[in-house]
């Protein structure tokens, strides 16, 4: 498939170089929440870490994991496999889409996104509950945010602190996409051609990952929570103001180079997916993140 759907996050994250990824360790179902425990201290993780469904998309069930009782909740909600990833606190997080035509001897940075956490700011004067709703992106959030913040939604905030609401970088969960496309250079270019030529079979698609500042990111000193093919998109167009018809334009670009890659590895020798095998994928994928 590409990456279009159905890929195991598991399978294509093994196929990184260890030292640009964090630890992660697949689940398998069914499970008990004894035994995820009893993995987690076997393989040396630390309270808080990273739950998320080896099939998904869109911050589908993935959740910060603070202690026993989040892994009861989280238990009783997936029925699939899923993964435990080390919590990968670093201050930057970004998506940094690389593309690059089998003919062609390098490739290079395509879109690079920058990802604004949703927060609110004290004043001084209104509780944690009266900032949410006073801000629109926090303010969708609420049904998941109330359960989340229960014990603080009273408190009052004082002047100049920031809240962070979510730690999840997923724009459907009120995070803010930010267009990087200035910060794009032959370095981060030649960067990330350096680590996507180690990944077997790799032209096409988003990295997904933090690292400590724009500098260690040109020096390719990242930490990749996931790779993304081409289900994947050029997320730097979802920056709020960004023109339609640009986006419009770098997207039907990016369908071409799409579309151009597959077509050439066709014609060395790599099969289409039969259409009765793509529908088996889609069953299966749909039927987990429904």
């Amino acid at each position: 498939m590409g990456g279009m759907f159905g890929e195991s996050k598991f399978d294509v994250l093994k196929l990184i170089p260890e030292q640009y990824k964090p630890k992660t360790i697949r689940i398998q179902y069914p499970y008990t929440s004894a035994h995820v425990l009893t993995v987690l201290n076997n393989n040396g993780f630390r309270f808080p870490v990273i739950f998320k469904p080896d099939l998904g998309e869109r911050g589908f069930m993935v959740k910060r994991i603070f202690n026993e009782a989040d892994i009861e909740q989280y238990e009783k909600k997936l029925a699939a496999d899923f993964l435990i990833q080390e919590l990968v606190d670093l201050p930057v997080e970004c998506g940094v889409f690389y593309t690059r035509f089998p003919e062609e001897k390098n490739g290079k940075v395509t879109s690079l996104l920058l990802k604004e956490m949703l927060m609110v700011t004290g004043n001084g004067k209104s509780t944690l509950q009266e900032l949410i709703h006073a801000k629109p992106r926090a303010k969708l959030q609420w049904k998941v945010l109330k359960e989340v913040h229960t014990e603080k939604l009273a408190t009052i905030i004082p002047n100049g602190v920031r809240v962070e609401l979510s730690a999840i970088g997923n724009h459907c969960l009120g995070a803010t996409f930010l267009n990087g496309e200035h910060l794009i250079n032959d370095k981060l270019s030649q960067t990330f051609d350096l680590i996507s030529k180690q990944i077997k079979g790799f032209y096409f698609g988003r990295y997904d990952l933090r690292c400590a500042s724009i500098e260690d990111l040109y020096d390719g000193k990242i930490q990749v929570m996931e790779l993304n093919g081409c289900g994947a998109e050029p997320a730097h167009i979802y920056q709020p103001g960004f023109s339609l018809w640009r986006a419009l334009s770098i997207l039907f670009t990016h369908w071409k180079n799409m579309f151009v890659i597959s077509d050439q590895n066709h014609k060395r020798g790599i099969p289409y997916m039969p259409l009765k095998e793509g529908k088996i994928v889609y069953r299966k994928f749909k039927t987990v993140v429904q």
